[in-house]
């Protein structure tokens, strides 16, 4: 795969968005260029490169993450397409790592993600700091041992850190732009690539280094945009995405999702709850299993009381 373009969906984030910029500065195989789908009302002052920086404007009054991605790719000229989330600082060999394997496997290949706590990122980083201070996230998978590993659960989509040769993207259609603000849209085409017959596989390397930011998960800061994608997703293929999501908002006495009825939203996030989701300075992720086992036991210990 001799040309790669990457493609970012950014709105906010300035300095995450440097970063990653400066890591494609440093990678051993130069990428095509840099396409950043802004999902805001300006253009972002960024820095000169050695490569071609592109900015194409993506409207949307919640964030139109399926249509910034499509957008993107239509504005790329790359053989292959990278999307970098734009909080991911591109390890050295990513570019080169994604070509090779775009070049054995016509699928949709997901790098390595490590996770990096506040800070880690502040004034001139090096990698071999940010590999230091790096964590695997620990509800989702390693890379395997050596080359590519096909994943036959299309739900092993992650949309971090992930490429796909154009022509196989634009043949598939691209993400679902009826999926609008946070969570879902993933989901939606992992279900697309498995009904094609389109792998989708774990590559060794193609590594980036998520960079901190305060989050919620659960998402709960999302409620209305996952419970209305979800039941877009239902109305698709018959039954709905990001259960666990749904199932800690129930829990949480959000939502009532009674199966084959809408659901429906009973209250909004109050300041426990956003307590309880949110991220801390000390933790280089977000966790909702572990948001998830200790409402269990709360609920459980209240049942026994």
């Amino acid at each position: 795969m001799s040309t790669v373009s990457v493609v970012t969906l950014a709105k906010g984030r300035p300095a995450h968005l440097r970063n990653v910029l400066r890591g494609l500065e440093r990678q051993t195989q130069a990428p095509a260029e840099f396409i950043v789908a802004v999902m805001q009302d300006e253009p972002y002052d960024l820095p000169e490169t050695s490569f071609p920086v592109r900015q194409i404007r993506v409207p949307g009054r919640e964030l139109p993450l399926a249509a910034a991605r499509n957008r993107g790719v239509d504005a790329a000229t790359g053989a292959g397409i990278v999307f970098l989330d734009v909080d991911c600082i591109p390890a050295p060999d990513l570019v080169a790592d994604y070509a090779r394997g775009l070049a054995e496997l016509d699928g949709l290949l997901m790098g390595e993600v490590l996770h990096l706590p506040e800070h880690a990122t502040a004034g001139a980083w090096r990698y071999a700091d940010l590999a230091a201070s790096a964590e695997r996230h620990s509800d989702r998978r390693g890379p395997p041992a050596s080359g590519i590993e096909v994943c036959n659960d299309y739900r092993c989509f992650w949309s971090l850190n992930f490429a796909i040769r154009r022509d196989t993207f634009l043949a598939l259609g691209g993400f679902d732009e009826r999926y609008t603000g946070y969570g879902g849209e993933d989901t939606d085409f992992g279900k697309i690539l498995d009904q094609s017959g389109t792998p989708i596989a774990w590559i060794k390397g193609a590594l980036a280094y998520h960079q901190y930011h305060p989050h919620h998960m659960p998402p709960i800061h999302h409620l209305d945009s996952v419970v209305r994608n979800a039941e877009l997703f239902e109305a698709k293929w018959g039954y709905r995405t990001m259960g666990h999501w749904l199932y800690a908002f129930r829990v949480m006495g959000l939502i009532d999702d009674t199966p084959d009825q809408p659901i429906r939203i009973l209250r909004r996030p109050d300041a426990d709850d956003l307590a309880l989701t949110g991220q801390q300075s000390h933790q280089p992720y977000t966790n909702s299993a572990s948001v998830i086992r200790y409402l269990e036991s709360r609920v459980g210990a209240a049942a026994t009381a």
